[in-house]
C-alpha cells in the first residue's frame, strides 16, 4: 500500500476549490488507473439526498508531484457542474467509483460546500466547517503539519476516512472515535487501533474531517427542525459576507486553525450583535496563514520563531504558532473565552483515562441549563462521554464552592464557568510518554505540556510545566 495511502484507490480526485455559490462551475480534477469512472454528488444531512451522476468519465492517470502535500497535485480538469439554482446550502460529498472494480480501493470521496448567496430567511445559524483542521491532518502526497510540514496544499485528495467511514465489521456501534467512549478503560487505544487495521484507515483520520464531528451535528439539527448555511474555515477571510445577517456561527468539532483575518471577521461579528456557539475543543489554537489564493494554508507551529519568515518583521503579529504565544499578542480566550493551553486531553492516551466524560455543574440556575432540571454537582452527558478528546479551559479557583477565572491567562472578564471536568496536557520526554501507543510512532519530545510551556513562558523547566 503507498505511503500515506496516496494513489490507493483507483480513482482519487478533488474540487478545485472547496466553497461555491449556486450557478457557479465546479472543476474537479481526478486521476484514474481505470478506462472509466461514474461520479456521484450528494447532499448529506439527516438523510442522504443524490443530486447529480455522471458516468462513463474517461479516466486517465497522472502522476503525483514528489511536493503535492505542500504544493497541490496539478492534475488538469477531468470533468465539470455547474451547480444548479435550487441547490440549497450544505454539504456535499462527491463519490467517484472505478467501473467493473470491487473492494476498497473502487471508491473514493471529495467534498465541496454550497454556501448561500444571502442569509436565508429561516436559517438559524452558519455553520463553518473545519476545513483547515482537515487539511493540516491530511498526509496525502508524504506529508502534513502533524509529520513535518510547514505548509499543506488543499489542492489534493483528502486521505480515505475523513470524509466518510462504514461502522467497522467487528463492532457495529463503532466507528473509528478517537478518543474513548466505552465504560471500559482503554488507555492505549487498542479499540482505535484495531479499527483502523481491519479497515485500512490512517492514523489521523479519526483527529480530523467532516465524519468525526459535523456529519453528526448536521444530522442531529436536521432532525431537531434547526435550519443551517454552510461556509468553511477560509470563506471567513475571503468570503466574510457568509455572515453577514446571520443570528449565530457554529463551530463544531474540532476548529484549530485560523488565520488572522478570520478572528478579525468573527470578532467583529460578536461585537456588532452576532452569536457564537462554540461545540469544539481545541478551539483557534494555531494561527495560520493563507497562500496562493487561498490554495495553500501556512503554519510553522513551533519552528517559527526559527523558521517562520515573518519572525522579528513588521508582520510578526502573523507568526503561524500557537496563539496564545507572546509572539503574537493575541491569545485565543480573547475570542473563544476558553484555550486548550489551559485544557488539554481527555479519556484519551493517559490524559484522564478512566474519567467520566461529563460535565460536573455548578451554577444550574444559568438560563443555559433552563428547564434541565439539573442540580449543582450532577454530571452533564454521564455516559455520553461528551468530554472527551481535545477540551478548552481557563485558570480557575474554587471560592465558596463556585469555580472562579482567576484572569491571570487573558480569560475575559465576563466569562462565567458553568461546568466542569478535568483535563490534561500530555507530557512526553526521552524517557516517557503519556501518548497512546498507537501515536508513539509519530510523537517524539517535547510532548504538548513541555511544548506548551516553551511556548507559553520561554522553556520546560519544571516550574513552568508545574504552571500548566
Amino acid at each position: 500500500m503507498p505511503k500515506h495511502y496516496t494513489r490507493w484507490p483507483i480513482v482519487e480526485g478533488y474540487a478545485e476549490r472547496q466553497s461555491y455559490l449556486p450557478g457557479e462551475e465546479v472543476h474537479f480534477h481526478c486521476a484514474s488507473r481505470a478506462a472509466t469512472f461514474s461520479a456521484e454528488v450528494t447532499r448529506v444531512g439527516q438523510t442522504r439526498q443524490t443530486l447529480w451522476r455522471r458516468d462513463q468519465i474517461a479516466g486517465h492517470d497522472h502522476a503525483t508531484p514528489d511536493d503535492a502535500y505542500a504544493a497541490g497535485c496539478r492534475w488538469p480538469v477531468t470533468f465539470s457542474l455547474q451547480i444548479p439554482a435550487e441547490w440549497p446550502s450544505g454539504y456535499y460529498e462527491v463519490t467517484l467509483r472505478a467501473d467493473g472494480a470491487i473492494g476498497e480501493e473502487a471508491a473514493a470521496q471529495a467534498f465541496f460546500v454550497v454556501r448561500s448567496p444571502k442569509p436565508q430567511p429561516h436559517a438559524h445559524a452558519v455553520l463553518i466547517l473545519a476545513a483547515n483542521t482537515y487539511n493540516a491532518y491530511n498526509q496525502w502526497g508524504g506529508a502534513s503539519l502533524y509529520s513535518g510540514a510547514t505548509r499543506v496544499s488543499f489542492a489534493r485528495p483528502l486521505e480515505r476516512g475523513y470524509l466518510h467511514r462504514p461502522a467497522a465489521p467487528f463492532d457495529t456501534n463503532y466507528d473509528g472515535r478517537i478518543a474513548s467512549t466505552s465504560s471500559t478503560p482503554d488507555p492505549d487505544h487498542l479499540q482505535l487501533q484495531t479499527y483502523q487495521a481491519v479497515n485500512n484507515y490512517p492514523l489521523w483520520c479519526a483527529s480530523a474531517g467532516w465524519h468525526n464531528w459535523e456529519r453528526r451535528f448536521v444530522r442531529w439539527a436536521e432532525r431537531a427542525g434547526l435550519q443551517l448555511d454552510y461556509a468553511i474555515n477560509s470563506d471567513l477571510e475571503f468570503h466574510p459576507e457568509v455572515l453577514d445577517g446571520a443570528p449565530l456561527m457554529l463551530s463544531v468539532g474540532h476548529d484549530e486553525y485560523w488565520s488572522w483575518a478570520m478572528r478579525d471577521r468573527v470578532d467583529d461579528f460578536v461585537q456588532s450583535g452576532g452569536n457564537w456557539a462554540i461545540f469544539s475543543g481545541n478551539t483557534c489554537f494555531w494561527q495560520v496563514r493563507y497562500e496562493d489564493e487561498g490554495r495553500t494554508m501556512v503554519c510553522y507551529k513551533g519552528r517559527a520563531r526559527a523558521e517562520d519568515p515573518v519572525m522579528g518583521g513588521a508582520q510578526q503579529s502573523l507568526l503561524s504558532t500557537m496563539w496564545s504565544s507572546p509572539l503574537i499578542g493575541r491569545p485565543e480566550n480573547l475570542s473563544t473565552g476558553l484555550s486548550f493551553s489551559r485544557g488539554g486531553y481527555a479519556r484519551i492516551g493517559r490524559g484522564v483515562p478512566r474519567g467520566s466524560g461529563a460535565y460536573t455543574v455548578y451554577r444550574p440556575d444559568h438560563w443555559a441549563f433552563a428547564d434541565t432540571e439539573l442540580r449543582y454537582g450532577d454530571l452533564l452527558g454521564l455516559g455520553s462521554y461528551i468530554v472527551a478528546y481535545e477540551v478548552d479551559g481557563c485558570e480557575f479557583t474554587l471560592r465558596n464552592g463556585l469555580p472562579i477565572p482567576t484572569h491571570a491567562d487573558s480569560t475575559p472578564d465576563d466569562l462565567t464557568i458553568l461546568a466542569t471536568s478535568p483535563a490534561r496536557l500530555l507530557s512526553v520526554t526521552p524517557t516517557y510518554s503519556e501518548v497512546p501507543s498507537a501515536l508513539w510512532a509519530s510523537t517524539e519530545p517535547p510532548g504538548d505540556l513541555e511544548g506548551m510551556a516553551i511556548g507559553l513562558f520561554g522553556d520546560d523547566s519544571a516550574d513552568n510545566v508545574a504552571r500548566l
